[in-house]
């Protein structure tokens, strides 16, 4: 993948896909199946250019003209397929998160906007992976959502996870809101990230619980 030691390295315009519920996180990978034109044209656009494409959550509006989330994260296209009946089958892997300074108008027939990288930076550095009592509480936690949902789970591969791809992998995989999402998505680091994902999943293993972002 192509470096990106410092915001400077990123482009000051980025196309973005809103997108509810689908999240990429900086170093995580996020498959997706592009059909509707305007996105053929984004991801043609993007592949001539930076291969970069931000993914943003919705936040309210209507069906064709969603309201934005304030933060989204972008990655970069790692994996490109196209398929016989002219769809593409693309993997992001996650850069950096941005906040949205503003959105341009009337510019292309995909959403782009101006993204503020500075507030993320840290992003673009290898994640501190902390203490074990960190992945021990989320590991902890897992086991009992995972049993009070019924849900079955690799416990080996777990085991063996950085943490940083653990908590990326539950935090993209378990039936958390948007909200809730967005919400770990926003979480200043990965400690953070990891702490609001533990409480999630102990709400969620609770009898009749729900998750504590409403």
């Amino acid at each position: 993948m192509a470096p990106y030691r410092k915001t400077a390295d990123l482009p000051a315009t980025l196309a973005v896909f809103p997108l509810p519920g689908a999240l990429v996180f900086p170093r995580w990978q996020l498959p997706l199946n592009i059909f509707e034109p305007r996105y053929l044209n984004m991801i043609d656009d993007a592949m001539s250019g930076s291969r970069l494409i931000g993914m943003v959550q919705t936040a309210g509006g209507s069906r064709q003209m969603p309201a934005l989330a304030e933060v989204g994260c972008a990655g970069r296209i790692t994996s490109y397929t196209e398929t016989p009946d002219g769809r593409y089958l693309i993997t992001l892997t996650g850069v950096c998160r941005f906040g949205i300074l503003r959105e341009l108008e009337g510019t292309s027939p995909y959403r782009q906007v101006t993204p503020d990288w500075e507030r993320f930076a840290q992003d673009l550095a290898p994640a501190a992976e902390g203490e074990g009592r960190e992945r021990l509480a989320l590991t902890h936690a897992f086991r009992e959502y995972a049993t009070a949902n019924s849900l079955e789970a690799d416990w080996s591969a777990m085991e063996e996870a950085s943490l940083e791809t653990l908590v990326h992998a539950l935090a993209s995989g378990c039936p958390f809101t948007p909200m809730e999402k967005q919400a770990l998505l926003e979480a200043p680091s990965l400690l953070d990230r990891a702490h609001a994902l533990t409480a999630l999943l102990e709400f969620g293993s609770a009898p009749g619980g729900e998750g504590p972002v409403q």
